[in-house]
This record gives C-alpha cells, structure tokens and sequence, in this order.
C-alpha cells in the first residue's frame, strides 16, 4: 500500500478525468511504479474530499488506459511497462451484471444464452436491416413498428394464452420492462413484494427511485401464501413481482394451487402482478402462466437474454386491459427513448422468421449437456439444477460461508455468486448457498474446468483460505 495522495488543483474538466490523469503522470513520473497497490477507493475520496463514484470511475479510466489491473476483493494494481493487458483470448471475461471483467477469470456468475453460433444468424439480419432502412437508423423511434407487437405476442404466449397485440409494449429488455411496469402502476413510497431471495437488482433499482421494498417468505416450491397475504393486510403494497415459471436462483416452479391462491390474495388486496418469464421461457411443462389467472392485474414479462442473445436487448412486456398505454409512456420516460431501432428490429425479424426458436432449441441442448457435466462433477453434492437452464444453486458444506466461498473462488479464477445478491433488502436469514452459472462461458471444456475448480475449493475446506482478507 502506498501513501501517495495526488493534488487535483490542475487541469481542467471533471474531477474524476483530472485524478486519472494525475494517475497516469505520476506512474510515468516513477510516483507510482509497477505493482504498488492504490489506495482503497473510500479511503482515497475521503481524503481527497470527493465522493467513492469519483474515485471508482477514476480507477475505471486508467483500466481502460491499460495502466493498471483491478480485481474483486484484492484491489487495483499499477501495471509494469511489460504487463500491457493481453489481446490474446482469454477464457471467458465478458458478460455479467454485476461486475467489471476479470481477465483470466472463468465468469460462472452470468446466464446469457450460450454460443451456439447465433451470432452469425444475428449478423446477417442487422445487416440486412441496415442496407435495406438506413435512414431509419438515424432518427429516433417514433412509434413501436406493428411487426415489434407481433413479434412480442409471438414470444410471450404460452401454452393456453396468447395476448392482443395492443397490450404488447416492447422495450430495451426484460429488466426495462419491469421498471417501466413500475414506474407507471406506482409511486414514491409504494410498498412492493419481493420474495426473500430473487432478482434482487429489480428491488434495487425500484428503491432508486422511491418504492419501498417488502419481503415474502419462501420455501422449495416458491412464495408462500400465507406470508403474501399477511404482508398484504399488514403493508398494503401496491405490487409484487413474482418469477412463478422459474425461480432464480432457487430454480422452483410455483405450483397450480399457490398460483391460484396468490392470485385470489392479489386480487382481495388489490395488488398488481409482474410475472417474469425470463428463465420460464426455456422450461417445457411450467404450470400455465399466472396471467392466465388474472389477465386483469398481471403484466407478464419475456426477454430474448436467456433463450436467444443477451446482447440484443430486446424484451417485452403484455399488460392488462387499458394500461399498455400507461406502461409505454413510462418506458419512453424513464429511458429517454423507445427502444433500439437496430436491436429491436432485428429481433422482431428473429422471432417472426422462426429463427430465434430455432436457436432457443439449440440454447437448451447445449444447455443440458453442461448440465450434465455438472451432475457428473458434483455428484454428491447438494445442489438444485435443470437441463433446461443455465446454472445451479448449490447448498455449502460445513463451515462455508457464501462470501467467504466466492472469495476462495475467485483466488482460484472462477467467478459465481454468492446468495447476497440475490437479496433485495438487508436480511437475517443465511441459505449458506452459491448460484453456479455455465451458460456464457464459450467452451465446455473450460465450464468442465470451472466444474472441477469449484469442486477442488469444495474439498479443500476453509482452512486454506484467508478469511481475514
């Protein structure tokens, strides 16, 4: 650790470009030579007087410079004149929400759809779309195209239901969908239900801004009923956003009964209801879709990340009677903009073709062959898993914890998550469980090899890892 303190009272611009700069001259003036660690973030803004956003978007510009490495949980380091970044590949360093890459680190902490060589199909569609609508590539999204709300009733229906076309709102993704379904059925201080363990950064960005977060209890077939309802009588929430057709990260699917249960709940109280199908959309033999229930209160939501590409960006969005409108308004409000020209339609053309279910036929088998693998490695093992989709959620033996898991993993080169992010609000309850992602990792030979890291760290207990760090 070094004791090195810049001064920004020169240069212009912003504080954050002014502190990368200074950064980069003083590791050219020999201030910070090769290998010295920078001060942690929050210390570095407090002395400095600015806040740790600063500093991190600092320490982001001179990564990108090439001049220094950061890595999770160790810090961020100055690099030697001959430690210029690799260009050669490396196993699996894209990807992920939460993250910055990690060079050299297998990310088991991602589930966008696999490489089944999509990308070219991908390829040739937008470039189709560019040569034959340039013009519209320059201006902005007026209306949504009506083949857009095709392609969205296409995707969402399910077995037994099938949408109107004027209830589809399309949007940048299935997260955007959800925020604009929130942004418009609700307002600052409106209570929402989340599950204790779920898509958590749902709960977080609707904390950002102004909805409150209530947790449900749930056990190995989903939300509980009961707790629902006494959360309903007790905290009067506005909505709540349940995953019913696949639970990540705990992969339930909610059966028939609770489905009808919650929905009766839902409709006593008055709540709204945001199914998600990201996950459900790959699974054959999910019970029906909770909108099938309560079309009236249910906005049931479906992307292309996990069956098609996650790169797209493409998702939608079929609301109840009369509130299309509300939810498209909101989406324009919230992002800026309707959605991508570019992306959208070339996914709109995917789905109506037929080849983006030729693809998600193809995302499943390769699915369920790393899944296999996984079975193979992890035998005796407790995990839950699914050959229809892309991770595991594994139960730590004694004495791991799940932090203190994810840390050990990553000094080995695996990335995975440990069940606090799937967490939207501070909580006393522990699961001593990791989720496993292998879907965005290109090779199986290099998932196999994640496997086996991870089973290595398993069996060799805590005692070699420092738990202090």
């Amino acid at each position: 650790m070094t004791n090195w303190l810049p001064s920004l009272s020169d240069g212009a611009g912003p504080i954050y470009v002014r502190l990368a700069d200074r950064i980069e001259a003083d590791i050219a003036a020999g201030a910070l030579p090769a290998g010295v660690k920078l001060p942690p973030q929050r210390n570095l803004a407090f002395d400095l007087g600015v806040t740790i956003g600063t500093v991190g978007r600092a320490y982001a510009l001179v990564r990108e410079r090439g001049l220094v490495s950061g890595e999770v949980g160790r810090g961020t380091f100055v690099l030697g004149s001959s430690e210029e970044p690799s260009r050669q590949p490396q196993p699996e360093v894209f990807g992920g929400t939460r993250f910055a890459p990690t060079p050299g680190k297998l990310r088991m902490d991602s589930t966008a759809a696999p490489d089944v060589g999509q990308a070219r199909v991908i390829a040739e569609v937008a470039a189709r779309i560019a040569r034959d609508h340039a013009g519209d590539l320059l201006d902005y999204v007026r209306q949504p195209l009506p083949s857009w709300l095709e392609a969205g009733r296409a995707w969402l229906s399910r077995p037994g239901w099938e949408p109107e076309t004027d209830a589809i709102v399309p949007t940048a993704g299935a997260h955007a969908a959800i925020m604009a379904v929130i942004a418009a059925m609700t307002s600052p201080g409106d209570r929402i239900v989340f599950e204790t363990l779920t898509y958590s950064s749902i709960a977080r960005s609707a904390a950002l801004i102004g909805r409150r977060p209530v947790l449900v209890e749930i056990d190995s077939e989903g939300m509980i009923p009961e707790d629902f309802e006494h959360v309903c009588a007790q905290q009067h929430p506005k909505l709540a956003f349940l995953m019913p057709g696949l639970h990540n990260p705990t992969l339930a699917t909610l059966p028939e009964d609770r489905l009808a249960e919650i929905v009766g709940i839902a409709r006593r109280h008055n709540v709204w209801l945001i199914e998600d199908m990201v996950f459900g959309n790959l699974v054959d033999g999910a019970p029906g879709p909770l909108v099938l229930l309560a079309p009236e209160r249910t906005f049931h939501v479906g992307s292309l990340s996990k069956s098609v590409a996650a790169g797209l960006r493409a998702g939608w969005v079929a609301c109840p009677p009369h509130t299309a409108q509300r939810v498209h308004t909101a989406s324009r409000m919230v992002s800026g903009s309707l959605p991508n020209y570019l992306l959208t339609e070339t996914a709109a053309r995917l789905v109506l073709s037929g080849e983006a279910n030729t693809i998600r036929r193809s995302v499943r088998a390769e699915t369920a062959a790393r899944e296999a693998i996984a079975r193979t490695i992890f035998q005796g093992s407790d995990f839950a898993s699914r050959p229809d989709i892309p991770f595991l959620w594994m139960k730590l033996p004694e004495p791991w914890l799940s932090g203190l898991f994810r840390r050990a993993a990553l000094e080995e080169g695996v990335l995975v998550d440990e069940e606090d992010e799937y967490k939207p609000t501070r909580t006393d309850r522990t699961h001593h469980r990791i989720r496993v992602g292998f879907s965005s990792i290109p090779s199986r030979e290099d998932v196999k090899r994640g496997f086996e890291t991870i089973r290595r760290v398993l069996e060799g207990g805590i005692a070699g890892h420092d738990s202090f760090g």
